[in-house]
């Protein structure tokens, strides 16, 4: 298989004679890739199973096709996998009574690092996240955004090259949820570890991922490269003018752009490679006529997850 973050083929799992995920075929490269879907949709389980929880000798469950993480099969090569990833769980999974940066020590060494290493590295994770002041402390006694920030330091406390993070902003008030999208994007924009990012948040993904899966009833519905998609859509653009606008409409048509449609002063445009923005307001002042209003037009991650609730593609 490929050397992609992720790379499945035909991947299927079903939990006695349940389909949970069926036939999930693709290649994602990005450095951030959103995972989307309803409840029951297959997100857990498509997790869990390249997090090597299921295998295909598990009792009760069947898996068919193939799945790899950073081109290492998850299940021949299992071991050297999971040694390059890190997780953040939904849920806590903390010993309430350890202290934070007892904990990520424990959780380093676990990883593989040396001792020495691991408490290093904790101290770092730690204060990366914002809990450096609280690291003595009982885990037990942190705030629900102090044990989010604590998941995310013991995930990355061994500098993995892959990052799964499932449901990293459930619970917090809104200052919380953007520190910790925050430091999501700042991860994402080393370039040294891919992020995974699952979430019922759709701004979150919109904001943090690069590509987008969406699953429904266990099929990929939809995939969405964000970063093609507001290339692409660049130079689609709405305008809003006050003032006789034909003598503009016709210059810039002169000029190669194509008007969709207009009326009211409201204009749909695709503006050639060659132009810029800028050439749109110079155009105006010299027609003298005011834009009012100018904005890229293309679909939100809303509109594609609704599109993809209404129809099922299989692939990619």
């Amino acid at each position: 298989m490929s050397n992609s973050t992720i790379a499945l083929e035909n991947l299927s799992v079903s939990f006695g004679a349940r389909p949970i995920l069926k036939n999930l075929t693709g290649s994602f490269s990005g450095r951030s890739i959103g995972l989307l879907g309803p409840n029951g949709a297959g997100k857990t389980t498509l997790i869990n199973t390249l997090l090597g929880f299921f295998t295909p000798f598990d009792k009760g469950v069947r898996i068919e096709g193939k799945a790899a993480l950073l081109g290492r099969n998850i299940w021949q090569e299992g071991k050297a996998a999971r040694g390059l990833i890190g997780y953040m769980p939904e849920s806590d999974a903390f010993i309430a009574r350890m202290t934070a940066i007892r904990f990520l020590r424990m959780m380093g060494e676990l990883s593989g690092l040396p001792p020495k290493e691991s408490l290093d590295r904790s101290h770092e994770a730690l204060t990366y996240v914002g809990l450096g002041e609280a690291r003595y402390r009982e885990l037990g006694t942190y705030s629900l955004g102090m044990k989010q920030l604590a998941r995310l330091a013991q995930a990355i406390v061994h500098g993995p090259q892959l990052l799964f993070l499932d449901e990293p902003t459930n619970g917090l008030d809104p200052p919380a949820r953007q520190r910790m999208l925050e430091l999501i994007r700042e991860i994402r924009d080393t370039g040294q570890t891919a992020i995974v990012l699952s979430s019922h948040l759709l701004k979150d993904v919109e904001e943090c991922c690069e590509e987008v899966l969406i699953l429904k009833e266990g099929r990929l519905a939809a995939y969405c490269n964000l970063e093609e998609e507001r290339r692409a859509n660049r130079h689609f653009i709405e305008l809003q003018l006050a003032g006789a606008y034909d003598s503009f409409v016709q210059k810039l048509e002169e000029r190669g752009c194509v008007f969709a449609r207009y009326s009211q002063g409201k204009l749909k445009m695709v503006l050639p490679e060659h132009l810029q923005v800028e050439d749109l307001y110079r155009e105006a002042a010299s027609q003298r006529i005011q834009i009012q209003r100018l904005h890229h037009k293309r679909d939100s991650l809303e509109d594609i997850f609704l599109k993809a609730m209404e129809e099922t593609h299989v692939g990619v």
